[in-house]
């Protein structure tokens, strides 16, 4: 995988932190059987791997930005380039991946990586080794990025000042060569086992803060070498002893490329042999805007790899790059210089194809349920023209591959198919479920506010519920989001396609309840995108009102002062001055609260304390109008929740666990269905609204007794207006048709847990089936580990 940039650094020590909170915790688990193959293997003796292939994991689109997977039998490498999020690591298998490389220190670049070092170290990986540009270092040390890594993983930070690295597959050596202002003076060549090699330009970008190193890369992996391989069936036709352990000296002499000496004959190594390969060559470019177009097309390195017929030459080239820089002549001839041989693959927004089948599929299948309630989802495409190439080139798709070893060929099989009316067969053969979507009727609705749900799971996304993520539109020109999870952004392209720029450009407030990755991570890359969306439509520029816990503040700092400057998208309005009876202490505060009231046509924005981490905060809205709605975000039964939200038009609450499990549910500090619920009952809600379910609720969570004609459940891309709440409960019974498996097999897992449960012996001489949770000491230990948090993030700042 290609790098991590700092910015991580703040993130981990507060998301990290606090994982026992939001991912369940796991025993630590054994050293994966692949380690241990791998430190078996004797050093000296690779004879580079027999399958190799380059597969295509984010294939350039807004909504899934380019990312490339390779892959080999003695390793995996990632070259990430905004790994969106974790949707794809459940396409792929995972454990083997060891090393992470980032090209450029950006968003677009790194964003993706807080999620994939924790699904890493929930697999049970060892150990990471991380690659990138000068950003990954704080004045010269490695320090702050590894330090909070090592609490998760163990990682290692592989300099560009580093003079080698070996492994397995390849050994990289690196010669950095570094240049100032736009005149090229210095490249950085990067050696793989004296083949592969990364070339990274460096330019200071005059800032208004002053200048900072960036890195555009070029990517040139080459294979280890492999011998050829032992022809044994004429082996046995020339007499040789094969099948007998004589024979193996006599192979290993051959492929060493030695003539050997059997019965008086003397045998050449080509004659048993094929020949040897020495590794096959692609290289992968990310140029991201014209400025870096003239070093390329002048890098004298590059020419031995665009020379046709040597073993230098390129198989592949990866071209990760706009299609206005595709579009220029300079770039044109660049690529004219390779071999007709040489096969290129452009990553970039020209992709249109979808790549989560899963998601589609549902959501195809709910439509059929209310159209209006569940839009079919879109495909966002880009207004620019493609670029007139002059070679033959394959335009990316998700999972696409292409093989190295061995043979050089394009592989399609593994590409996801979205087929819409194999989904709504499906969906038709499902007993009783066409009966039950006929009870549904369709009730009319005002058009504001509307609630669009594009993220309803917990901890890490997946495919059918991404992370947190609300967004309410509160008329034709405003909207606001409540939380802001990883992957915020791409459901969003999903979900308005095309318009997602006009959407965009409407956000004038973002909620972020507290700082759990699951709930904050997409901001950077949201905020981003709305300054495109703004530029794009020719609209003035805003910053948005950042509604959140003061010490988000700390994390973005670190983004801006390392990697981009962002914090000029936000104005932060801190989440406990909104708390009632809370004194606001700046005038600056207080202009902003007016002003984000008026903004939204607010009557009042409330926020509360809740319980489950520190500084996490619900809140609640009133329009003028008269309506108001509550978000709990992430909350055991909280009473201030009631007090703040009595009457609520709606409120929306966490349901992350199914109830009989309260236990785990007060351990995690979460709510259990019927808990939901009841809060909601207490404060006399018109209707409830259950989000943020556990992921091993992906397609449904299981209904409770406590289900009534008040309660509604969320899906990602679900959309309600509040003249839908009667039709909401309706839409339990096609709901439960259509999964009725899914179910099922849930109330099976819960009898098999109540069993294992009863057949437990009693603790301390109690009786009975269950105990109660002991919230004294369980109330000191969680007093005690936020005081150990706050004194390892003062321990972090002072490094």
């Amino acid at each position: 995988v290609w790098s991590l940039s700092v910015w991580l650094t703040l993130r981990v020590s507060v998301r990290l932190m606090q994982t026992q909170s939001s991912r369940k915790s796991r025993a630590v688990r054994d050293t994966l059987r692949h380690v241990k193959v791998k430190e078996s293997r004797r050093q000296g003796e690779l004879h580079g791997p027999s399958t190799v292939y380059v597969q295509v994991l984010g294939a350039g689109s807004r909504d899934n930005g380019a990312s490339l997977y390779v892959f080999s039998e003695y390793n995996r490498y990632c070259k990430m380039f905004f790994f969106v999020c974790v949707l794809f690591v459940s396409r792929i298998k995972i454990a083997r991946l060891d090393n992470i490389f980032l090209t450029r220190m950006s968003w677009e670049t790194a964003g993706g990586l807080s999620g994939m070092i924790l699904t890493l170290k929930d697999t049970g990986v060892p150990q990471c080794v991380l690659s990138g540009p000068p950003q990954l270092c704080i004045n010269n040390t490695k320090i702050t990025l590894i330090d909070c890594l090592f609490l998760f993983l163990s990682a290692a930070v592989r300099p560009y000042t580093e003079p080698q690295y070996k492994d397995d597959t390849m050994t990289v050596s690196q010669v950095p060569l570094f240049c100032d202002g736009n005149d090229l003076k210095h490249i950085r060549v990067t050696h793989f086992s004296s083949h592969i090699m990364i070339i990274n330009v460096s330019f200071h970008l005059l800032r208004p803060y002053g200048a900072q190193n960036h890195i555009f890369c070029l990517m040139f992996p080459q294979l280890h070498s492999k011998k050829g391989n032992f022809m044994a069936l004429k082996a046995k036709e020339m007499g040789l002893p094969v099948g007998t352990a004589a024979i193996g000296p006599i192979i290993e002499a051959l492929k060493a490329g030695k003539t050997v000496t059997h019965e008086g004959k003397e045998i050449r190594p080509e004659e048993l042999c094929t020949p040897a390969d020495p590794g096959p060559v692609f290289l992968v470019v990310d140029c991201p805007s014209e400025d870096f177009i003239q070093p390329l097309c002048t890098n004298h390195v590059l020419q031995r790899y665009q020379t046709g017929g040597s073993e230098d030459s390129t198989a592949l080239v990866v071209h990760m790059t706009p299609e206005s820089v595709l579009d220029t002549d300079e770039y044109k001839s660049w690529m004219e210089r390779f071999p007709s041989s040489t096969e290129h693959l452009v990553m970039n927004e020209q992709t249109f194809t979808p790549h989560n089948t899963r998601s589609h599929k549902l959501q195809t299948q709910l439509n059929l349920i209310h159209p209006e309630i569940f839009p079919p989802l879109k495909l966002y495409k880009t207004k620019e023209p493609p670029a007139s190439l002059r070679v033959p080139n394959v335009r990316a798709e998700c999972l696409m591959k292409f093989q190295l070893r061995p043979k050089l060929e394009w592989q399609r099989d593994a590409i996801p198919s979205c087929d819409s009316e194999e989904f709504v067969k499906e969906a038709a053969e499902v007993p009783k479920f066409l009966v039950e979507v006929e009870e549904c009727r369709k009730f009319q609705a005002a058009k504001f506010p509307e609630i669009v749900f594009l993220g309803t799971g917990s901890s890490l996304p997946m495919k059918i519920r991404n992370v947190s993520g609300t967004l309410v539109n509160i008329s034709s020109s405003q909207s606001l989001l409540l939380d802001c999870g990883e992957g915020t952004f791409g459901q969003l392209c999903r979900h308005y396609g095309d318009d997602v720029d006009e959407i965009l450009s409407r956000l004038s407030t973002i909620f972020v309840s507290h700082l759990h990755a699951d709930h904050h991570t997409g901001l950077i890359h949201l905020l981003l995108e709305r300054e495109r969306a703004l530029n794009s439509l020719g609209k003035a520029f805003s910053p948005v009102y950042l509604i959140a816990p003061v010490q988000i503040m700390t994390w973005l700092n670190q983004y801006h002062d390392h990697c981009q400057q962002i914090l000029s998208q936000i104005n932060i309005i801190p989440s406990k001055f909104l708390c009632d009876g809370a004194e606001v202490p700046k005038v600056k505060t207080k202009s902003l609260i007016q002003a984000a009231l008026k903004k939204n046509d607010l009557v009042k924005f409330q926020t509360c304390y809740v319980r489950h981490c520190k500084n996490a905060f619900a809140c609640s809205l009133t329009h003028q109008s008269g309506w108001q709605l509550v978000f709990s975000g992430d909350t055991m039964p909280c009473d201030a929740v009631v007090n703040m939200g009595k009457n609520a038009t709606l409120l929306i609450h966490e349901a992350t666990l199914e109830d009989g499990m309260e236990e785990e549910a007060c351990e995690k500090r979460h709510s259990t269905t019927s808990q939901a619920i009841g809060i909601g009952m207490k404060m006399n809600a018109e209707f409830i609204v259950l989000n943020h379910f556990s992921q091993r609720y992906a397609k449904i969570p299981l209904f409770s007794d406590d289900f009534n004609g008040k309660v509604g459940i969320s899906f990602d891309h679900m959309r309600i207006r509040f003249g839908d709440f009667p039709m909401l409960p309706r839409l339990i019974r096609p709901l439960k048709a259509l999964f009725a498996e899914e179910i099922e097999e849930m109330e099976e897992r819960r009898e098999r847990r109540e069993m294992k449960k009863t057949a437990e012996p009693p603790s301390n001489g109690e009786s009975g089936t269950s105990r109660q949770p002991d919230e004294m000491s369980k109330g000191a230990k969680r007093e005690q580990d936020d005081l150990n948090q706050e004194t390892a993030i003062k321990r972090l700042k002072t490094n």
